[in-house]
């Protein structure tokens, strides 16, 4: 009979520990995990590009609810548990479930830490912890403009660089001298806070914050020396607190955590902790890393691998901030101990200190040049013996390649992409036994470099090193996922060689791993099945995210948005009334006009989001969907005395002609009416500037933290030719493009040139256009269809699937 083995908290320490449990022995375990938020496991350390606009909440699953299934886990979301009783091996949750076990992991992680002062409770006031709180800084952005984020260190930067993302003014507010004073040296500070100036985020140094002041809202914050600063928002970085309280109303030794072993077990028996809760040895992590560590140790523990158990961990830092590159290791200042090698190129803004002692590496800190961290830090835990290096190209033996040197020397266990854990051993395992040849295989079968991508040139360099003499530096074949090592490209040939009619077909011919598909595969088969045969194969919608099955967008509790759409922000009054009759029949919470120029209807019940379309009898915005969300334009000669051409009534023709059908991606669409270019045309998917004599096109732009001005295209006399070759494009990105794939890497993978040879055929452009209105037809059919016959209850039949 299986051993009860149950786990309170859903986060990445612990499900990283359940996995490597599942990798050791799926016999001994009948596993059961509790979660307190309404999500499966999903990555924390990219809720700062989800805020920066970079990726969608949607896209930082680590685990998605089939994972569970697929591996017979037991799992409960959004519910929390209120009393563990070790004497009798139980565990109670707030909705009076009762849950054995033989074996309880605690990896409740931990929770912002908010400064105890006057009006810290007001409306307003945030840490940055969760998905939660993520989405609520992001629809504050869309209400109000200052924000104030107290706390200088990492997560405070990066909350700071998304909110200014989201077009917010920022005031940083630190109570030390100097920013990131426990990862950074004063001169790396210096050049960080030099560089984050620049970009518009403003510092109020050595402040003590005594109170928040306003009614209801927070209005303001007033500090120890008497100033005070108004603000709309109120974002808590200062710190986190471990979750341990649990634990210590059950009476388990706790300090700051959950007091634990080498073998993570804490004082009670039979009951573990792993993560931020926990405190190993006086020390509680807030690191992805070590986190880790921990739960491949208590892995290897339960699953009674012969262990040395974890020891504690030397800590290494990067920062994801958009222009800024920097990371730090070990120990930050020189003492009477050490020794400084220090580099710095003032004119390229780099920065580079190895901190020695007896010979050893025991503390590194880079700035503006991090390539170099990876290969110092594995210096530093190994107390690799440095006489044989010369310091002149900081450590770097002579003669050799620095990168190709360190990747001989690593072990198989060590770490090489900390954000998900993968080791170097786990890589060269996956590149032989997958015959993997790009890092975008690497990335797609393994993770790693998948979350914020400052591992590439490592396991660039083990690719490399494993494949020798085969390995082109050149590939860049993005593989599908996990389930198989067709690329895109392989399977889109296969489908239209062999026929292939239907996702599961495509599994079952092709011999993906996974006869279901994953998450990853799943949504992206269903897109290029779609997209090859429009008119025989039917969209599955069970395949689609949440978001497009529900049309609409989902909320931090649940509910949905209903964004109608508006071409070009114009409207009438019927339609007005009947948005308004339909927010007060159905107790709507916010209406509101979105960044789109559209009218949205936010908080909308789930059982209710079909009849509320169905009483609205308008077209989707698509807020939700990978196809064109808007095209943003300017009044134009209309009525702008600068305005050359109406950009208004193109933005609104190419509207109506491009949208509702699928794309790889989301797309947006800029019309300016001249070159002052108001509508921002230059950083859209697909670019149009009014001329005098015509229309300037361009494309493959995109806005955000990593901006990408377009390429710049042709220029057409006549408002057809532009619909014509915004058309074509569209398609040409439709039939060429990698599901989950904006049109800015997009054109950097196809090149700008080869899109431009492509689209300024004749022949060629006329085919696409021909093709992209075939699809488009379909479309339309299914749209009207699912307006007139779709019942409700049938629709939720279909998202329970």
């Amino acid at each position: 009979m299986k051993r009860k083995l149950v786990m309170i908290g859903n986060g990445m320490a612990g499900v990283r520990c359940i996995e490597e449990i599942l990798k050791r022995d799926r016999e001994t375990f009948e596993i059961t995990i509790i979660g307190e938020e309404p999500y499966p496991n999903y990555n924390r350390i990219m809720l700062s590009h989800v805020l920066q606009g970079k990726t969608e909440v949607d896209e930082i699953n680590m685990n998605d609810w089939e994972w569970y299934k697929e591996n017979d886990i037991t799992l409960f979301t959004g519910e929390k548990v209120t009393e563990m009783i070790p004497e009798k091996k139980r565990i109670k949750t707030e909705k009076d479930s009762v849950i054995p076990y033989d074996e309880l992991i605690i990896a409740t992680g931990s929770s912002a830490f908010i400064l105890p002062v006057p009006g810290s409770e007001l409306e307003g006031v945030v840490g940055f912890r969760n998905i939660q709180d993520t989405e609520y800084m992001i629809d504050t952005s869309k209400q109000y403009k200052k924000a104030v984020v107290i706390g200088g260190g990492l997560l405070g930067l990066e909350a700071a660089r998304g909110l200014m993302d989201r077009g917010m003014q920022v005031q940083v507010v630190h109570l030390m001298p100097r920013l990131m004073e426990q990862q950074l040296d004063n001169s790396a500070a210096k050049m960080l806070k030099k560089d984050l100036e620049s970009q518009g985020m403003e510092f109020l140094m050595e402040k003590q914050t005594t109170e928040i002041y306003g009614e209801d809202r927070v209005e303001g914050i007033t500090f120890s020396d008497g100033s005070s600063v108004e603000c709309d928002l109120v974002v808590m970085a200062v710190g986190i607190r471990p979750n341990a309280e649990l634990a210590k109303q059950a009476g388990l030794d706790v300090n700051r955590g959950i007091v634990v072993n080498d073998q993570m077990q804490t004082s009670a028996s039979s009951i573990y902790a792993v993560g931020e809760c926990a405190e190993h040895n006086g020390i509680t992590y807030g690191l992805v890393e070590p986190l880790y560590e921990q739960g491949v140790e208590l892995a290897k523990y339960l699953t009674g691998e012969k262990a040395a158990g974890y020891h504690g961990s030397v800590l290494s830092t990067q920062l994801k901030v958009a222009g800024c590159d920097l990371f730090s290791g070990g120990k930050m200042e020189e003492d009477e101990n050490t020794d400084a090698i220090i580099v710095q190129d003032q004119f390229s803004g780099v920065y580079k200190k190895v901190l020695v002692s007896d010979n050893k590496v025991v503390g590194v800190v880079l700035y503006g040049d991090a390539s170099d961290g990876t290969r110092l830090f594995s210096m530093l835990k190994k107390e690799t013996d440095i006489s044989e290096f010369t310091s002149a190209a900081v450590l770097q033996k002579a003669g050799e390649d620095a990168v190709d040197g360190m990747i001989a020397d690593m072990s198989p266990d060590e770490t090489v992409c900390g954000c998900n854990g993968v080791t170097k051993g786990t890589i060269v395992q996956a590149i032989l036994e997958q015959d993997l040849k790009s890092f975008e295989e690497v990335k797609t079968c393994t993770k790693a470099g998948a979350s914020c991508g400052k591992c590439k040139g490592i396991v660039e360099g083990i690719l490399s090193h494993t494949l020798g003499d085969s390995f082109d530096p050149a590939a860049v074949k993005t593989g599908m996922c996990g389930c198989t090592t067709l690329t895109r490209d392989d399977v889109v040939e296969e489908i239209k060689k062999k026929g292939l009619q239907s996702p599961k077909e495509v599994r079952n011919v092709l011999g993906f791993a996974n006869e279901e598909g994953c998450h990853v595969c799943r949504p992206a088969l269903n897109y290029y099945m779609r997209m090859i045969r429009p008119e025989e194969y039917e969209d599955d919608k069970a395949s689609r995210f949440v978001n497009e099955r529900m049309n609409g967008n989902i909320q931090n509790n649940g509910t949905f948005s209903v964004v109608p759409r508006m071409y070009g922000g114009t409207t009438t009054g019927d339609d007005l009334i009947r948005l308004g009759e339909v927010a007060n029949k159905y107790n709507v919470p916010l209406v509101k006009i979105t960044g789109a120029s559209r009218v949205g209807l936010y908080g909308v019940k789930k059982e209710d989001v079909p009849q509320v379309w169905e009483d609205l009898g308008m077209r989707s915005g698509y807020a939700y969907s990978k196809s064109l969300r808007n095209v943003k334009s300017c009044v134009g000669a209309q009525f702008c005395r600068f305005g050359t051409q109406d950009s208004l009534g193109l933005g609104i023709r190419l509207e109506k002609e491009l949208e509702m059908v699928d794309t790889p991606h989301k797309m947006k669409i800029g019309v300016s009416g001249c070159p002052r270019n108001c509508a921002e045309a230059l950083t859209k998917d697909f670019g149009v500037v009014c001329v005098e004599n015509g229309f300037q096109l361009y494309f493959g732009g995109n806005g955000g933290t990593e901006v990408r001005e377009c390429d710049s295209f042709t220029t057409v006399k006549t408002e057809e030719e532009v619909i014509m070759m915004a058309t074509a494009y569209m398609q040409y990105y439709r039939e060429t493009g990698i599901y989950n794939e904006r049109t800015a890497p997009w054109v950097d993978r196809i090149g700008a040139e080869n899109i431009k040879l492509v689209l300024l055929n004749e022949k060629q452009n006329a085919e696409l256009v021909e093709r992209f209105h075939h699809a488009k037809n379909t479309y339309n059919e299914a749209w009207s269809s699912t307006l007139k016959n779709l019942e409700e209850k049938e629709m939720y039949e279909i998202v329970k699937k």
